[in-house]
């Protein structure tokens, strides 16, 4: 009998009371979880103590590893026996909030007047939505609120943000997405560009779009248009060159505020402090979460310029009141956590440590790209993509209903690596610590799962033996 056949395991328990989000609920009542014990560095370990290197940081998160440090546990137990919950409503604060704040205009890419805090990335690009109406109509422009977003982005889950996400699974059936939100050209030369184009020729035509949808739109009533600096949960999409000083030219343009999603990107992850610097952009909003507090405790950020503040700030002090926050919005054992984390970051240079193992994990990517399964290898920093192709040369996908992607996914397990198979692209966002060693062992274990699936697609008949 398997654990999970145990009426009283864990797994029978989880089976029976817990939904789980970006699972197959079918699959999960006949399979069972994986229950994870304990974590260690770049490690987890299940209940049979088996270890797998988490190759994603858990959801792109876990910068420090899983196993928060002594002094970070030190820091929410002080924090939680000193001040355990309070709020910044009703103009009230506390010293970590107010700490917290403060570091992140220091430390903001570009100059930022000021900080809003919520719980995760999700409600920050939401709020970003809520915060651009009302900026708009205290300006006197209620025509001017339609956003656009892109092809295969991500921003998150509530609905407001999963219309800004340009995946068909946050859409289908969620009735999704809402009226003003719009979609433009996915950066992704290698799925969208023509024939023969170069990269920063297909930058040019992503621009154009973008420009003929503002157009037909009309430009009076755009009011912003949102990026993440790499599409993550999109598949690990690196933009081509030249297409972020083009799309920001036309923003500028029509007076289109631009929101940047640092969620993923932010603290360190693309080689810098922001995605922002790595790639030259100048935003009206900075969204930022997940590294934030090393994915400790749930804590996440919309800082916001004297552009977009003031209007707000006038507009409700003739209201007589700023109606929007979250109950847990800066709490103060997260604020102090998230705090003694960017503390850590800076005494140990781990952005510096992150940029020097980067080309590491990119060249030993690179490095799969003559498998006969790879169709493209892609990434910046510590982020990477591997995407499997059925046919190299034409840049054919397999059928979705083939199941390839979610073969690799149990072989990748198999072998003792956890990640995200995102459509056919397997995800790689380790934690900022990890060494070249562990990137090593990772890519070979990786490469060892490629062997797998492959061999599963000749006996599925999926490809010639």
């Amino acid at each position: 009998m398997t654990p999970f056949q145990r009426p009283n395991s864990a797994a029978a328990r989880d089976v029976r009371h817990q939904m789980h989000p970006y699972t197959n609920p079918v699959a999960h009542e006949a399979n069972g979880p994986m229950i994870v014990d304990r974590g260690e560095g770049v490690r987890v370990f299940d209940e049979d103590g088996k270890d797998y290197i988490e190759g994603l940081a858990g959801l792109w998160c876990t910068s420090l590893g899983f196993a928060a440090e002594e002094r970070v546990a030190r820091v929410a137990y002080d924090q939680l026996r000193r001040l355990g919950f309070y709020h910044p409503f009703g103009g009230k604060a506390h010293t970590p909030g107010i700490d917290l704040a403060e570091a992140l205009i220091a430390m903001a890419p570009v100059p930022m007047s000021k900080v809003l805090f919520c719980n995760s990335g999700s409600e920050a690009n939401d709020t970003a939505i809520k915060l651009i109406r009302f900026y708009n109509n205290a300006l006197g422009r209620p025509e001017k609120k339609k956003i656009i977003s892109r092809t295969k982005a991500y921003h998150g889950v509530t609905v407001a943000s999963a219309s800004l996400t340009g995946l068909p699974f946050n859409h289908r059936d969620f009735d999704l997405p809402m009226d003003g939100v719009l979609h433009t050209t996915c950066p992704h030369p290698y799925h969208f560009g023509a024939e023969g184009e170069s990269p920063e020729d297909f930058a040019t035509r992503c621009a154009e779009d973008l420009e003929a949808l503002i157009q037909a739109e009309g430009p009076e009533t755009i009011a912003a248009f949102f990026a993440e600096p790499v599409m993550g949960a999109g598949g690990v999409i690196v933009p081509p060159p030249t297409y972020f000083e083009k799309i920001q030219a036309v923003l500028k343009r029509h007076d289109i505020l631009f929101v940047v999603d640092e969620v993923i990107c932010g603290f360190g992850r693309t080689g810098n402090a922001w995605g922002c610097q790595t790639f030259g952009l100048q935003p009206d909003m900075i969204a930022c979460a997940k590294q934030m507090s090393s994915g400790y405790l749930p804590i996440a950020a919309l800082m916001l310029n004297e552009r977009v503040y003031a209007p707000i700030r006038d507009n409700a002090g003739r209201i007589g009141m700023f109606g929007h926050g979250f109950t847990y919005g800066g709490h103060p054992v997260s604020c102090a956590v998230a705090l003694e984390v960017l503390a850590i970051y800076k005494e140990r240079d781990v952005f510096a440590h992150a940029a020097a193992v980067g080309p590491r994990l990119q060249q030993r990517l690179r490095g799969l790209a003559d498998h006969p399964l790879v169709g493209e290898t892609r990434g910046v920093g510590l982020i990477g993509g591997v995407e499997l192709s059925r046919d190299k040369a034409a840049r054919r996908p397999f059928d979705p209903a083939q199941g390839v992607g979610p073969a690799m996914g149990l072989h990748l397990h198999a072998r003792g690596i956890i990640t995200r198979v995102i459509g056919d692209t397997v995800a790689f966002s380790p934690p900022l610590v990890i060494t070249e060693e562990e990137i090593d062992t990772m890519v070979d274990r990786v490469a060892l799962a490629l062997d797998d699936t492959l061999a599963w697609c000749r006996a599925e008949g999926l490809l010639p033996a």
